[in-house]
């Protein structure tokens, strides 16, 4: 038995008719039959005869069954819950420790993927969500997280080699991609703070500068904090000894950018008997040209390669994406610069008493600013301004368009030509690890530490989180969501206090809906069945106090 509600539409208004009907089966066919016509019924009287009909079997609890128990919302657990699984996975929980220091640790870590901020933040955060319990670990407050941080210093490099070890127990490694950012601080007392090359655009900023080293698939190995004015060079040596001491690599490939892998830095990787693939820049590439070491014409090549007798190989290549980029955007800046001259001009033109000497120098300046000076000609006839384009200078720019050259000492059985090309690409995968962990989603900058050790922990902290990171991307690659989005969703999922009478409350984790549910498929994350909160509390020391007051 069961109602039936249909709409019928007619002259522009809508008719809803209810009746209430049986199905029966005759000669092997399945019929209905109409018992009543209950159109007359209320909404809400049509409702309670679905859900009588619905608990037809125990109709004598029906009505008692909302009004007994209650339900609160809990703690949010769904983000929690999978960063959790997902560092347990990937072995960071391992390597962290169960101690309440390693545990601690690990909710920096959590806490840095799920809402970046302050450790004062990650307090607060804990507040809201079912950390201690998921975690095991006792109350603590923002004290006790900076104090971590010293743990946490001391302990990196054994975090790092027990995650590398387990990184490389099925596949060994010989190819390592780094990379050199800088970050700005907020204040003037961080230990390693100094002024250098600052990458971020904040004039007058103190800064550290941070080495990250990745295989060649991108994995972060290791992070490593130096001064703020410290020059990138110098900073591939200390990589190279972790490698060969630390993780006892011996066939290493160093892959580093043209500012990264010098002459000297390309000579203590020969001496150690390592490798190194780089690029070289354009000056370098006009004097290899001059010398006859390769011709113009290879760069029409799809991909070609110079042996050199020294054993250097150099890999060639015109890009003509980046050749139209270059050439569009050198005729713009020329575009800019006639377009300042015919202003000065108009502007002299109206006014006879200006100085045409002085307006001219600035646009000499500007085309020097523009970096177009060399493929120009600014001269001042009586009081108008004339820009002279000279071709031949303009042709000769050109000539490089969208051309670059890789090197490497690499023999070519050992590394075609195809993979020396690939694998210094690949150095765009630790480019997109800066990105995600300065400016994207897990916000290193800016740093409001003081102590060298914190700070060190500090970037640990966000590595380890970055490599959570990068697995979620993966497992939510066909979601159509960011990573962010989808830990928002995932934080909504709260736990729920069901309160019967006359028996002790207990939580548990209701049906996640469609969206959330695809999340934790697609991670692989099963939900516990039942869920026991232990009593912990977490409160900011602020909080704790006036908490304290009020007792």
């Amino acid at each position: 038995m069961y109602i039936d509600t249909s709409h019928i539409t007619r002259g522009g208004k809508t008719y809803t008719r209810h009746l209430l009907r049986e199905s029966y089966r005759a000669n092997g066919k399945v019929l209905h039959r109409t018992i009543a016509n209950v159109s007359h019924c209320s909404a809400a009287e049509i409702e309670a005869i679905r859900l009588a009909l619905r608990h037809k079997e125990a109709l004598e609890h029906l009505g008692t069954i909302q009004d007994a128990i209650t339900l609160k919302q809990g703690l949010s657990v769904g983000a929690v819950w999978t960063v959790y699984q997902v560092a347990r996975r990937l072995g960071i929980e391992k390597a962290l420790g169960t101690t309440r220091d390693g545990k601690l640790a690990l909710w920096q870590v959590i806490a840095r993927v799920i809402d970046q901020g302050s450790r004062l933040s990650a307090v607060r955060l804990a507040m809201s969500h079912a950390a201690c319990d998921v975690l095991g670990v006792g109350p603590f407050d923002e004290d006790a997280l900076y104090d971590n941080l010293d743990w946490l210093a001391h302990r990196q490099a054994a975090v790092e080699d027990q995650l590398f070890a387990q990184h490389t127990k099925t596949t060994s490694v010989s190819l390592f991609l780094y990379d050199v950012t800088s970050s700005y601080l907020e204040g003037t007392h961080n230990e390693l703070a100094a002024f250098g090359y600052n990458r971020d655009g904040k004039r007058g900023k103190l800064q550290i500068v941070i080495g990250l080293l990745c295989d060649e698939d991108g994995h972060p190995v290791s992070i490593e904090v130096f001064p703020g004015n410290t020059h990138d060079p110098h900073t591939v040596a200390s990589q190279v000894a972790k490698l060969k001491e630390r993780f006892g690599v011996q066939a290493i490939t160093f892959v580093g950018d043209r500012g990264m892998i010098k002459s000297q830095q390309i000579e203590d990787l020969a001496q150690q008997g390592f490798h190194d693939i780089t690029a070289i820049t354009k000056p370098q590439i006009e004097k290899l040209l001059r010398q006859g070491t390769f011709q113009m014409d290879l760069f029409e090549q799809e991909l070609a390669e110079v042996l050199t007798e020294e054993g250097i190989r150099y890999v060639l290549r015109r890009n003509p994406v980046r050749a139209q980029e270059v050439r569009d955007t050198r005729h713009a800046k020329l575009a800019t610069l006639q377009a300042q001259v015919a202003k000065q001009n108009q502007y002299l033109t109206d006014h006879p008493r200006a100085n045409a000497q002085g307006a001219g120098q600035k646009l000499v300046a500007r085309a020097e600013k523009l970096r177009i000076a060399d493929g120009v000609e600014l001269t001042l006839e009586e009081r108008a301004l004339k820009l002279t384009v000279n071709a031949s200078a303009q042709q000769e720019a050109a000539k490089l368009d969208g051309c670059y050259v890789r090197k490497t000492d690499l023999p070519p059985a050992q590394a075609p030509k195809e993979m020396v090309h690939d694998r210094y690409k690949d150095l765009a995968s630790v480019e997109q690890a800066f990105r995600t962990c300065k400016t994207a989603h897990l916000e290193v900058r800016p740093i409001f530490l003081r102590r060298e050790a914190r700070t060190r922990a500090h970037a640990l902290v966000v590595m380890l989180a970055y490599q959570i990171i990068r697995y979620l991307a993966s497992c939510w690659s066909t979601c159509d969501v960011t990573v962010a989005e989808g830990l928002h969703a995932l934080t909504t999922l709260c736990l729920v206090e069901v309160a019967p009478p006359h028996a002790p409350s207990y939580h548990c984790i209701p049906t996640p809906r469609d969206a959330i549910a695809r999340l934790l498929h697609s991670a692989d994350i099963q939900l516990p069945k039942a869920f026991s909160l232990s009593g912990v509390r977490v409160s900011t020391k602020k909080k704790l106090q006036s908490e304290r007051r009020l007792q």
